[in-house]
C-alpha cells in the first residue's frame, strides 16, 4: 500500500538515487555498512562473484553473469555507469530491472537511508538498491563490479563473495588510488576476503606481487589466466537465422571453440578471465557445465565496447577512456578495419590522461570531431581541440595533417562525423562512457 501511495504522489526512484547533494564521492564502508545492517544485510543472502581491475572488467562481468544464465542460475548483475539507460545497472537475467522492482527496492532503501545521520551517497544508494532488487528477485547468485578501487568501495560491503576477480590493473583514477601499478593493485586487491578463491587476469610483475601477498594474507588460492593457453583470434561470420553475424572466434586452455560477438582485440583475454571465474565456481559447487560457458560465452553482450552501432558510414562506439583502453582500441581498429582511416568523434573528461590516449589515436585518424561529455569532470570540446591539434603536430607521421571540427553538443558532433566520413567512411566514437548514451540517441533519431 505505501509503495502505491508513493507513486501515486509521484515518487521517482532515479531522481531520488541521483540527488546532486548525494553525487559526491566519499570512499569509505561506514555508511554502506550501516545502511545494509539496517536492510537485513542481504547481500549476504546472495552467492557473489566480485569484479575488480582497471580495463575490461565489465566486459568480464557480462560473461560470468552470462555463463551463469546459460547454467541456469537465476542471476543479478550490477555494473556502473549506465552506458544507455538508468536501470542497465541493475539486470536479473540478462533484463534490466523493471520500473516497479527498482521503486520497490528504492522505497525500502530510502526508508533506512533517511533515518541516518550521515547520508549516503549516490553510489552508495545504488549499491543498496541493487541488493535489495536481487533479494527480492530470489537471485541465486549475483556478479558485481567494483565502482572505483576495491578497498574502500561501496560494493565491498560484501563479506563472503565466491570469487574474487582481477581483471587488468593499470594507472586510472591516480588522484585517489595512487600513482604506480603497485599502489593501484593493493587498492584493487582489497576485494579479496578470508574463505574467497581469487582469479586474476595476466597483471604486470608489480601488481602481481600485491595481488600474490593480498591472497596469501587469507590463504585464498589463487588462479591466473594462462596467456600460453589463448589462441590468436580471428574475425568470422556466424549465420543466425539467415543473417551472418560477425564473431571473434578463439581457443582457451580445454575449449577449443569459443566464439565472442564483442568484437574487440582485447575481448578474448577478458572472455579466457571468464572461463576462469567460471571454473572456480564450478570447484566450488556450482553446476557450470562445458556447454553453458561456451554459450554464455558467445550469448554475452555489453554495449558500447567496440561495438558497430550503424552503417554508412559504418559507426564503432567504444568505452576506451584511459591510455589503455586507447592502445586496445588502437589494435582493435587494426585488427578489423586493416589499412583503414578512422573519423574519430572524441570527447574525454579533464581529470583523465587524455594526451597519452591522444597520442595513440591521432596517428590512425583523419579528421577528428570534438564534444563534450554530459559530466561535470568534462574537457571543453575547444580544449580537446586544441590538445589534437598539439599532439597531431608531435606525432612523427602526422605532420599536423588532421581535419579538426568543434561541435556544440553531441548530436551535432554525430552529423559531423558522419558527414565527415561519408557513407563508405568510418567513425569511431570513444573517449568517455558518459556520451555513450547522447550518442547512442543521436543516431537512433537520424535512422528514424
Amino acid at each position: 500500500m505505501r509503495m502505491a501511495e508513493e507513486a501515486l504522489a509521484g515518487f521517482d526512484p532515479v531522481e531520488y538515487i541521483n540527488t546532486p547533494r548525494w553525487q559526491e564521492s566519499r570512499m569509505g564502508l561506514d555508511r554502506i555498512t550501516q545502511l545494509m545492517e539496517r536492510l537485513g544485510n542481504p547481500q549476504d543472502s546472495l552467492r557473489v562473484v566480485h569484479v575488480a581491475g582497471t580495463n575490461g572488467k565489465g566486459s568480464t562481468c557480462a560473461y560470468i553473469s552470462s555463463v551463469l544464465q546459460a547454467a541456469g542460475y537465476r542471476t543479478g548483475l550490477f555494473t556502473s555507469p549506465y552506458i544507455i539507460e538508468f536501470s542497465d545497472r541493475i539486470r536479473i537475467d540478462g533484463c534490466n530491472i523493471s520500473p516497479e522492482a527498482l521503486m520497490r527496492a528504492t522505497l525500502e532503501v530510502r526508508a533506512m537511508a533517511e533515518a541516518m545521520s550521515d547520508h549516503p551517497t549516490e553510489f552508495e544508494l545504488m549499491t543498496a538498491v541493487a541488493f535489495v532488487a536481487f533479494e527480492q528477485a530470489e537471485c541465486e547468485c549475483a556478479v558485481i563490479e567494483v565502482g572505483l578501487g576495491g578497498r574502500l568501495d561501496s560494493t565491498n560491503v560484501l563479506a563472503h563473495p565466491e570469487v574474487c576477480v582481477l581483471a587488468p590493473i593499470a594507472l586510472d583514477h591516480t588522484h585517489l588510488l595512487g600513482d604506480t601499478v603497485e599502489a593501484i593493485a593493493r587498492e584493487k586487491a582489497g576485494i579479496i576476503k578470508p574463505g574467497a578463491t581469487v582469479v586474476s587476469a595476466c597483471q604486470a610483475e608489480g601488481a602481481k606481487r600485491v595481488i600474490e601477498q593480498a591472497a596469501a594474507a587469507f590463504d585464498a588460492p589463487v588462479t591466473w589466466v594462462n596467456a600460453a593457453a589463448l589462441s590468436d583470434s580471428r574475425l568470422e561470420e556466424l549465420v543466425q537465422d539467415g543473417h551472418a553475424i560477425p564473431v571473434r572466434a578463439f581457443s582457451y586452455a580445454g575449449f577449443p571453440n569459443l566464439a565472442t560477438r564483442l568484437l574487440g582485440s582485447y575481448q578474448p583475454q577478458n572472455a579466457a578471465l571468464a572461463v576462469e571465474a567460471c571454473l572456480a565456481l564450478r570447484a566450488r559447487g556450482f553446476n557450470v557445465s562445458d556447454e553453458a560457458i561456451c554459450q554464455g560465452i558467445s550469448s554475452a553482450r555489453w554495449p558500447g565496447r567496440f561495438e558497430i552501432v550503424a552503417h554508412e558510414p559504418t559507426f564503432i562506439v567504444d568505452g576506451g577512456h584511459n591510455p589503455q583502453g586507447a592502445r586496445v582500441l588502437v589494435e582493435s581498429l587494426k585488427s578489423v578495419f586493416p589499412g583503414r582511416k578512422v573519423t574519430f568523434l572524441v570527447g574525454v573528461l579533464a581529470d583523465k590522461d587524455y594526451s597519452a590516449m591522444l597520442r595513440r589515436v591521432v596517428p590512425l585518424g583523419s579528421a577528428f570531431v570534438c564534444i563534450q561529455p554530459p559530466n561535470p569532470r568534462a574537457l571543453p570540446a575547444h580544449d580537446l581541440a586544441q590538445a589534437i591539434a598539439g599532439i597531431a603536430h608531435e606525432v612523427p607521421g602526422c605532420a599536423g595533417d588532421v581535419e579538426l571540427h568543434v561541435a556544440d553538443d553531441i548530436a551535432s558532433g554525430v552529423a559531423c562525423a558522419r558527414d565527415v566520413a561519408g557513407a563508405s567512411g568510418l567513425v569511431c566514437a570513444f573517449g568517455s562512457l558518459y556520451s555513450i548514451a547522447d550518442i547512442m540517441g543521436s543516431l537512433r533519431k537520424m535512422q528514424e
